[in-house]
Parts: C-alpha cells; sequence; structure tokens
C-alpha cells in the first residue's frame, strides 16, 4: 500500500487529466476549429497552428512579468495561471501569405504540481525553501487566492447500447438508449418495441417516433432482406421483425423514406426542402459519433441493427437487461476532460468575436499582424474560464463542479481530492443508484459517504484504485483490425456467418459473433 502510494500518489487522477488537458486536448480543440474565414474587401483566412501554455506568471501593475508560486498566489489574492499562446497565419488562395508568431490568446488556470507548476518537479528541501508545503499532494487550482478542487463526475458510458425492460411482467415495455457523444454534442437515441411488436426510433429533433424498417431505408438498406440480416441471421429473431415491416407499407426506396421523415419534421414546405431537412437530421442528430456526414449512414444502419437485435433478444429472453448502475457501464469525468468542455466553448467565442473584429477592419490600413493582434480580446478564455472554476458554473445547467478545497485537516483535504459525485438530482430517491453495488469492490469506498441527501451520489475512489486516461477510438481501431477485427460496414453477412470478428466503427465493444470484446 505504501509502495502504491509513493509511486502512485493520491490525486494523479487529477494530475494526469489535466497534462492530458495541456499536451492533447488543447491542440485537438484548436485543429477541430482550425482556423476562421475573414470576409473583408479582400476574402483570406486565418490558420491555426501550435498551441503552447506557458508557466505561471504575474503581470505586475507597472506591466512587468515575473514567475509565481502558490504561495505568492493565494497570499495575494491572486490567480495561479499560466500564458496560452497560439501560432497564427493568413492564407489567401490556398498559399501562406505571412507567418506570425504565436500571440497571446489568454490565460489559463495551472493545476498545482502538475506539469506547468512551478512545484512539479521540486524535492522537499525545494518546497521548503521557497515556502511550499512539502506534504501537499496538489491537484488543485488558485482562484483569485482560493483553492478549488474539480470533483470529478460520475456519467454514463457514452456509445455504448443500453437494454432495458420496464413496466410489469404482463405489461412490459422493451427500449434501448445510446447516449451517442461526439465533440461537443450529445444526442439520446431511443430504440421503443411497442405492445404490438412493431419497432420505433426517437431522434431529437424529430417530433414523432419513426418507425425502424423506414429508418434503415433512409440509411441507405433498401431490399426486405439486407435489413433482415443485417439485424440478425437467427430465424426467431428475424421473425420477431414482421409487425415493423407492416408499418413502412409503401415506402420502398431511400428517397421515399427520407420524404417520410421530412414531412414529420416540415410539413407543408417544398419537397426538396423537406428532404433536406430530413437528411440534416438524419446526419447530424441521428448517432452523431459515427460520423456527420452522408458517407457514415451505412455505418449508423448497421448500428441500428444491431441495437434493434438487442432489443429482440431481451424480448425473446436471449439476454438479460444491461444493469446501469454496473461500473463497466460509466465513465468518470476528472479535472482534464471538464476543462476540455468548458475551452471548446470558449475558444470557438474567441473565434467568433476575431472574426467580426477583423471583418470592421482592414488588413492594409493596421498591417497584417497590428490588425490581428488587436482583434484578439485574450479576456473572453481569461475571464470566462476563471469564472467558471471560481463559481463552478459550467454552463449548461452544470453548478457545482468545483468546490472549495476542504482543509479541516490533513485526511479531509485528500479525501476531497479524491472524491466523486453524481449528476442523478439529491432530492429523488433513486434508491439502486445509492446502493453499493459489487462492482465497486476495489474501485470505491463502501464507507466513505455522506449521510443524508447525498449518500451514495457523493462516493470516494477507493485508496489503491487509479484512473486511466482515456484515449480517442481512432487509436483503438487500428489496433482491432490488427488482431483480425472487421469493421461491420465491410462485413458481409456470409463473413459473420461464419464466424468473424466484427465490430462496428464508432462503438469498440460490440462483437456480432457471440464473443464480447
Amino acid at each position: 500500500m505504501e509502495s502504491f502510494i509513493k509511486s502512485e500518489g493520491l490525486v494523479t487522477q487529477h494530475l494526469n487529466s489535466y497534462n492530458d488537458f495541456i499536451e492533447r486536448r488543447l491542440q485537438e480543440i484548436v485543429d477541430e476549429v482550425g482556423g476562421i474565414e475573414i470576409e473583408a474587401e479582400t476574402k483570406y483566412r486565418i490558420r491555426f497552428g501550435k498551441i503552447e501554455l506557458g508557466k505561471p506568471r504575474i503581470v505586475e501593475v507597472d506591466g512587468s512579468e515575473h514567475e509565481i508560486y502558490p504561495r505568492e498566489a493565494m497570499v495575494r489574492n491572486l490567480t495561479y495561471s499560466g500564458p496560452l499562446k497560439l501560432e497564427m497565419w493568413i492564407e489567401r488562395d490556398g498559399k501562406k501569405s505571412s507567418l506570425l508568431e504565436p500571440l497571446y490568446v489568454g490565460d489559463i488556470p495551472i493545476m498545482v504540481k502538475s506539469k506547468k507548476c512551478q512545484l512539479a518537479e521540486a524535492t522537499e528541501e525545494e518546497l521548503i525553501a521557497v515556502g511550499e508545503d512539502p506534504k501537499d499532494p496538489g491537484g488543485y487550482f488558485i482562484i483569485n487566492g482560493s483553492e478549488r478542487v474539480i470533483v470529478a463526475l460520475e456519467d454514463l458510458a457514452p456509445n455504448r447500447i443500453m437494454v432495458d425492460r420496464e413496466g410489469t411482467e404482463t405489461v412490459a415495455v422493451y427500449k434501448a438508449k445510446v447516449f451517442s457523444t461526439t465533440v461537443g454534442f450529445r444526442a439520446r437515441i431511443e430504440v421503443k418495441m411497442r405492445a404490438d411488436g412493431s419497432i420505433y426510433v426517437a431522434i431529437p429533433g424529430v417530433v414523432v417516433d419513426i418507425p425502424f424498417v423506414i429508418l434503415m431505408k433512409a440509411l441507405g438498406i433498401e431490399a426486405d432482406k439486407a435489413i433482415v440480416e443485417a439485424v440478425s441471421l437467427k430465424k426467431e429473431i428475424q421473425d420477431m421483425l414482421e409487425p415493423s415491416f407492416e408499418k413502412s407499407e409503401g415506402i420502398y426506396k431511400t428517397r421515399d423514406a427520407i420524404l417520410y421523415i421530412g414531412n414529420r419534421i416540415a410539413y407543408g414546405q417544398v419537397e426538396e426542402y423537406r428532404i433536406r431537412r430530413a437528411e440534416t437530421v438524419i446526419d447530424r442528430n441521428f448517432l452523431p459519433h459515427l460520423g456527420r456526414t452522408s458517407a457514415s449512414r451505412i455505418k449508423k444502419a448497421y448500428f441500428l441493427a444491431e441495437i434493434v437485435n438487442r432489443l429482440i433478444e431481451l424480448k425473446l429472453g436471449l439476454r438479460k437487461p444491461d444493469d446501469k448502475d454496473h461500473y463497466a457501464n460509466k465513465r468518470l469525468r476528472p479535472a482534464g476532460e471538464l476543462l476540455a468542455d468548458l475551452f471548446r466553448i470558449v475558444f470557438r467565442n474567441l473565434c467568433k468575436d476575431m472574426k467580426y473584429q477583423l471583418e470592421r477592419t482592414s488588413l492594409k490600413r493596421a498591417g497584417a499582424f497590428g490588425a490581428i493582434n488587436a482583434a484578439i480580446r485574450p479576456g473572453i478564455i481569461t475571464e470566462r474560464v476563471q469564472h467558471a472554476l471560481a463559481t463552478g458554473n459550467w454552463g449548461r445547467g452544470k453548478v457545482g463542479v468545483t468546490q472549495l478545497l476542504d482543509r479541516t485537516n490533513y485526511l479531509s483535504t485528500l479525501s476531497h481530492l479524491r472524491r466523486l459525485q453524481s449528476p442523478l438530482s439529491r432530492s429523488q430517491p433513486n434508491f439502486e443508484a445509492r446502493d453499493l453495488h459489487s462492482t465497486h469492490w476495489g474501485r470505491l469506498c463502501p464507507n466513505e459517504t455522506p449521510e443524508g441527501s447525498n449518500c451514495g451520489l457523493v462516493k470516494n475512489i477507493a485508496l489503491a484504485a487509479s484512473i486511466s486516461v482515456g484515449i480517442s477510438l481512432d487509436e483503438i481501431k487500428p489496433l482491432l483490425e490488427s488482431l483480425g477485427f472487421v469493421d461491420q460496414t465491410e462485413a458481409s453477412p456470409q463473413l459473420r456467418a461464419e464466424g468473424a470478428k466484427v465490430f462496428v466503427d464508432g462503438h469498440i465493444g460490440i462483437v456480432v459473433t457471440l464473443t464480447t470484446l
């Protein structure tokens, strides 16, 4: 135990997550945006390059700069933060016209003891020499002199199919849910089996549920035989699809199916507009984690077929309902991931503001470098991120994300840094969610939870548990292919029947042939 704590530490989940945010996620967010299109006297584009976070520093009233340590920031009621610099250049007609040096775009608060902190590599003697506590674990931020900690959030695993049965044995309702999550966007897709056995799909942005077969045809699988085989090759499962086919009478082609959806979204509009609206909803709102272009529709069709397959298996008793309290169906969102969500919104706001400022001014008058430098308002990033960390208000209804670090004693500080919170409402019973689950063994502490309304919703990580940093599916996909797995969108029914290991792109974890990865 002592060796584990010495090598791993008790707040590594915060430090690793924050280090991942500054080393990888910041650059990913900048690359997602890519640049800004400016339509002024002449049309040009500002491209973004490398983003770099500097060491913590403070700008004094007289304009001088010097490095700052956490203790000084606390004593002087300052924010312990570093400057963010972004490379930019102007591009005209696909050619780089002028390369600009990295420009200052704002300040990002720095986590104490993270890689960018002044104390990161310091020895005990060095820490004592600069007036720092050698036993302090770090893992928190200093905002206006107060210590704020981001409490990790417990959430349902994204892009994972969860099937469930509601109601009594006689009047059971079968449902499958997927929280399809892509960068900065989350869509809740629900597939329901009605009392008559027909299957319907609920998509965000469409007020009525769409029959499953019509949606499959809209996604590009027109032949009934192909739809049935995409769901399953078992006869008993195929027979259960009959009521769903009855609901799609008269819809034979992809265009008919898209028009059917369009009529439900934009009734009374011209035909071309209805088709365009339906295609937008299918591409952008339906299973966005598989792609948001028309090229990814076939993947979405196979993924939907897998959801229906699981729903029918549940109805026939071939599988049990998924347990949403099982820890394999949950994910923890530590500091780095929550900061990435916040920075994505803030950075887009900065880009919008830059676009507005540059379209009002002329590059020729001010000179390229001067005009772009003047168009950047660093306060947009600095103030928004500081405000979110100071108040815990993350936007989009998320409140209480950060808390004032509990300094009652050393143990309460360590306990607070290892705390998790559930997004469920404190005022409702949610008995099952509050219960101790067998999968908490070795992961969560069975004793340390508050009494009263927070009981079982606020938890603590077990002493010998550590949290790994999540990586993107793009890195896992080539690894699976090298192990002989086949993307389901490229696998024929015969190949699947022969027992090939198959995965659905965007949902690593589905292997269609009886084996679970």
